[in-house]
């Protein structure tokens, strides 16, 4: 879905028609018509709404319009073009684009004698100079479109001075706080009319058809031979605002025929402010022969469009006209004119360089680069930190693995140091510990299946000796060497799958124990 606001100025008046193109259908949205004033004027910026013509829907209804109060000032900017905003009710911006159209005197038209050349660049140089040449006018190549008029002659439309149409749009992007809205072409209104009236006129090969577009203040005449364009007639000072016998326009239009070399007029298409009965009998009077019509729109969509815009709808045959081309353009249907000063251009650029910054687009680009590569390193060292700190953790984790282990031998030692507390505040003579210590070791060193496990001092004198053997034999035989010994408990137990017994001994050491036998 694609939309377009077709806009075209003429004088103090403007025209702006709302297109959508979905799929292959094109659909007239909305019309308006305003009223501009005239160029130099101290109102000059100031839009109005023209009240003959309602807009199409309720919510572009500008009847109210009437009623604006009388102390409004004149050069109400701001008010005018909200009123010209009203055709994008309900639309997004960003969805629409804008096409002014352009008649003359800020479009001109050029035939150069000359065939197409694919060398674009020279072709566009070869015109520039004939134009020169012939009207003495100076032409940049962004300033001027062409065509293929027959096989040996090419029509090109150069724009010279302000563009009217492109200025009011300007101020509706100001309006909508843009610094620019989308212009993608800029069309010149006698070829768009007369490409949609060759598009749906049946027209025999050798029919010539002239179409004669009447406006507020001028009037243009466009000759067809078959479906293709014969003659651009001069634009005329004549419209509704400044016409008194419609006898100007017969006596224009036979001298544009001797002009443009056309002998008869089979068909005639009216389009503009006038297409009046009066004007209708006019033309049948002065040329019989012809067929006389208001230009149709036949193959467009206008059920959006009220029933009065619907009748009038060839008042805005020149927007309307203009966005049927371009979208068949869009749609590589046909190939016309289309020109785009670069001004233009380069307002519509994201950005906009001047000398100077392009001066400054290496320091840019070197920055970026370093910037790029600080980044990159910054990453790199990141990454190395977050492999270090993994590690770190893994690591932490074994030792805490480590410490879990080391508590219950820790306990152990713990015990191991409490045990030889107890053997050391035995009794108070050393060398009774010594001896039966001694004596004991031996003892153990003989009998290898005698083990001793700990020691306990509840009372002075007292040592309580816990330990496991394989013999009950060998406990009986320890006991023995110690006379005031007093075996409390034995006890079977299986160790590793072998029976063994488990001792509890009272050894009395008040007396220096003997060597164990």
């Amino acid at each position: 879905m694609k939309y377009l606001v077709s806009v075209y100025t003429e004088g103090n008046n403007a025209k702006a028609a709302l297109l959508e193109k979905e799929k292959e259908s094109v659909k007239v949205l909305r019309v308006l018509s305003l009223s501009v004033s005239a160029p130099g004027d101290a109102g000059s910026n100031n839009f109005m709404l023209d009240l003959e013509t309602p807009a199409a829907g309720n919510d572009l209804s500008f009847d109210e319009l009437e009623n604006i109060a009388e102390g409004e000032s004149e050069s109400g900017d701001a008010s005018d073009i909200s009123r010209l905003n009203s055709i994008l009710s309900g639309i997004k911006l960003s969805q629409v684009q804008f096409m002014p159209v352009v008649g003359e005197p800020t479009a001109n038209y050029h035939f150069s004698e000359r065939p197409a050349d694919a060398n674009k660049k020279k072709l566009l140089q070869a015109i520039i100079s004939d134009i020169y040449d012939s009207k003495g006018v100076k032409v940049t190549p962004d300033m001027l479109g062409y065509t293929e008029f027959d096989e040996k002659t090419i029509l090109s439309v150069f724009l010279e001075g302000e563009i009217p149409a492109v200025t009011l749009i300007n101020r509706l992007a100001n309006f909508n706080k843009r610094r620019y809205l989308k212009i993608p072409a800029i069309k010149p209104a006698e070829l768009s009319l007369a490409y949609y009236a060759a598009k749906n006129g049946n027209f025999f090969p050798e029919d010539n058809t002239l179409i004669i577009y009447i406006g507020r203040e001028t009037s243009k005449l466009i000759f067809l031979e078959g479906n293709k364009l014969k003659h651009i007639g001069a634009t005329l000072d004549v419209g509704v605002s400044n016409l008194h016998t419609y006898d100007v326009y017969f006596s224009k239009i036979l001298l544009e025929m001797e002009n443009g070399g056309v002998s008869k007029l089979d068909n005639i298409i009216l389009c503009g402010e006038d297409r009046s009965e009066n004007l209708i009998l006019s033309f049948y009077g002065t040329f019989p022969e012809a067929n006389v019509s208001e230009m149709k729109f036949e193959d467009i969509d206008i059920s959006e469009l009220s029933e009065e815009n619907q009748r009038d709808l060839a008042l805005y045959s020149i927007p309307i006209s203009a966005g049927v081309e371009y979208f068949d353009e869009l749609d590589k249907k046909h190939k016309g004119v289309n020109i785009l000063p670069r001004y233009i251009q380069e307002n519509q650029k994201f950005l906009q360089f001047g000398w100077h910054s392009y001066a400054l687009m290496p320091l840019l680009f070197g920055a970026t680069f370093f910037f790029t590569f600080e980044i990159l390193s910054n990453m790199q060292k990141i990454n190395e930190l977050d492999m270090e700190i993994a590690r770190l953790n893994q690591k932490q984790i074994q030792n805490q693995a480590l410490i879990e282990e080391i508590t219950p031998l820790q306990n152990r030692i713990n015990s191991f140091d409490a045990t030889q507390s107890i053997l050391d505040s035995a009794t108070v003579d050393a060398g009774i510990w010594s001896d039966n210590l001694s004596s004991i070791s031996d003892f153990m060193e003989r009998r290898r299946n005698f083990w001793i496990s700990k020691f306990e001092n509840p009372n002075p004198g007292d040592i309580i000796v816990y330990g496991f053997s394989l013999s009950r034999s060998v406990l009986t035989e320890f006991a023995r060497n110690y006379p005031a010994a007093v075996v409390k408990s034995i006890n079977s137990e299986t160790i590793r799958e072998k029976t063994a017994f488990s001792y509890i001994i009272n050894l009395k050491l008040n007396e220096k124990q003997s060597d164990v036998q």
